[in-house]
């Protein structure tokens, strides 16, 4: 058992993967702030179907009863905007400085990963010189 607990982290260092130079970045098609515009769109387009849908007739079958032409008529939207009345501005104002955020995020994990990256290698080479004058543990014992 303490052989495998000993062998085990090994199995990592000698991965050919972390060999390979990788360069890191975000696509840049998810930067691209017209990419970010539609995906904006999308998600209020998104959120005004969702909010025009018809609920009336569940929440009268939740009560027990039948719905009547008024409450078959009611949307979601309808009993948000009673606890609410700035609703519909506030949902379109969050979703539209989404974008901006969005950017304003991505563009700091592209300056972050070469940093990390080299954090990344210099614990690696690290590992490596700790291990290298480790004994064999298929050497056989005396």
């Amino acid at each position: 058992m303490r052989k495998i607990l000993f062998v085990f982290p090994l199995l990592f260092t000698a991965a050919p993967a972390m060999a390979q130079p990788v360069h890191l970045r975000v696509p840049p098609q998810l930067t691209d702030p017209e990419t970010i515009m539609d995906v904006s769109i999308a998600a209020q387009n998104l959120s005004d179907a969702v909010f025009d849908i018809h609920v009336g007739d569940i929440k009268a079958a939740a009560e027990g009863r039948q719905a009547t032409p008024a409450e078959r008529r009611l949307t979601l939207r309808d009993l948000v905007r009673k606890q609410d009345p700035n609703f519909d501005r506030d949902l379109h104002q969050g979703i539209a400085s989404v974008g901006p955020t969005l950017m304003r995020t991505l563009a700091a994990v592209n300056r972050a990963l070469p940093a990390v990256r080299q954090a990344v290698d210099e614990a690696q080479a690290s590992i490596d010189r700790a291990t290298a004058n480790l004994p064999d543990p298929t050497y056989p014992r005396r």
